[in-house]
């Protein structure tokens, strides 16, 4: 728990400006433009085709931060930052900033949004502009957590799985990789196809991951999985909505097959943890009905949509996710 004194409470509220930094770092590409080069300010406002004084400033801060060293006036990347604020690295996470970074407009109106209980600014994936960032930001998160994950779910013996919503389809792509005799279908908008497919055919699974076009919020899913993937998709709903959402992932099962449901879950009383609760906040300023949702409400969607056996896996995520499964009746 934080101990809050005036020094705590100060630091919460003027961290934008650090988080300022960091996206204009990352929107200027100031990281990728030094990579593993030791370079003066002026170079690298050449490279960014930016005002030098400026450039300069911006730097001395991002170092101040240690998110750069300064030597003899030369500026380098530090290890972390060559590792994830880079666009060569393939640990790059630059998409997920820019996401967060759009989002501040929104987030700066919040006490309209509780005023008024209702959203002050669009869904960012709706806006052609910041798609990018937000499904290769989902890209980037999933990976800082998939490949661990998928070691903790035994699909032993199951052949097929359906990522609903599953965006570039990072789940997919790891689940194969961990169950060579598994293959997948993701289930996503068709704007999304372009992203699903290069990202899939990266890892070399095209032959056994396929992208299905569609919006599972109108229509009903493809049948006949072992397994249903449900990544991150029921916050931005209500909750009727939601429940309507497991009923169709549940139709989409044969008999003896799996639900696997990952998302943000609140505890008993919704006061925590921290981050679920905060993302609350955020689909209140940007969508008409979204929310985290506590472990025992999708538990109780769970066993009405009659499944069997809801339990949560041991899985301690880094985001402070979980997932819950349960089980289709024979």
């Amino acid at each position: 728990m934080q101990e809050w004194n005036a020094g705590a409470l100060l630091k919460v509220s003027g961290g934008y400006w650090q988080s300022c930094a960091l996206h204009a770092g990352i929107k200027l590409d100031v990281f990728t433009a030094i990579d593993t080069r030791s370079m003066q300010p002026e170079d690298v406002a050449a490279r960014i085709h930016a005002d030098p004084d400026a450039t300069s400033r911006l730097l001395d801060a991002l170092a101040a931060m240690g998110l750069l060293t300064k030597e003899s006036g030369r500026f380098s990347n530090t290890d972390v930052s060559l590792r994830h604020l880079c666009k060569s690295s393939k640990n790059y996470l630059g998409y997920i900033m820019l996401h967060h970074h759009y989002l501040m407009d929104s987030w700066s109106r919040l006490d309209a949004a509780v005023l008024e209980g209702k959203p002050v600014g669009e869904q960012t994936q709706a806006r052609e502009d910041t798609r990018e960032a937000f499904l290769m930001g989902m890209y980037n998160n999933a990976m800082l957590q998939a490949p661990e994950l998928v070691e903790r779910i035994d699909l032993t013996g199951r052949r097929t799985l359906l990522d609903m919503g599953g965006g570039p389809g990072t789940y997919a792509i790891q689940f194969c990789l961990r169950n060579p005799k598994l293959s997948a279908t993701v289930f996503d908008l068709p704007t999304t196809r372009p992203f699903a497919e290069e990202t899939i055919a990266r890892f070399g699974l095209s032959g056994r991951i396929e992208f299905e076009p569609g919006n599972y919020l109108e229509t009903s899913l493809p049948k006949h999985f072992d397994v249903v993937w449900m990544s991150h998709v029921l916050h931005s709903q209500g909750y009727g909505v939601c429940r309507e959402m497991i009923r169709k992932a549940v139709a989409a099962l044969d008999p003896g097959g799996l639900l696997l449901i990952h998302d943000f879950y609140l505890n008993e009383h919704k006061d925590g943890p921290p981050l679920p609760a905060l993302f609350s906040l955020n689909m209140l300023v940007r969508t008409q009905e979204g929310r985290s949702y506590s472990d025992r409400e999708v538990r109780d969607m769970m066993e009405e949509a009659g499944l069997q056996k809801v339990r949560r896996l041991s899985y301690k995520s880094p985001s402070q996710s979980g997932v819950l499964m349960a089980v289709k009746p024979e």
